[in-house]
């Protein structure tokens, strides 16, 4: 589990990141604090995305 969790992670938590610092940007706070609360942010929807996927992933290869 761990480690498809770790490689879903890897591009979801960046990706998800990404689209937090694009959201920051977009409705003007340009300064470094919020620029990197978005991000992290993002980050936290894509830890919680990639955990999902994961165990939908095992639970269908369990069936």
């Amino acid at each position: 589990m761990f480690r498809l969790f770790s490689l879903i992670f890897s591009i979801a938590g960046a990706t998800c990141a990404g689209i937090g610092v694009v959201i920051a940007l977009v409705i003007g706070q340009d300064t470094l604090q919020p620029i990197l609360a978005w991000a992290a942010a993002g980050s936290v929807v894509g830890l919680i995305a990639s955990w999902v996927v994961a165990k939908m992933i095992l639970a269908n290869e369990a069936a």
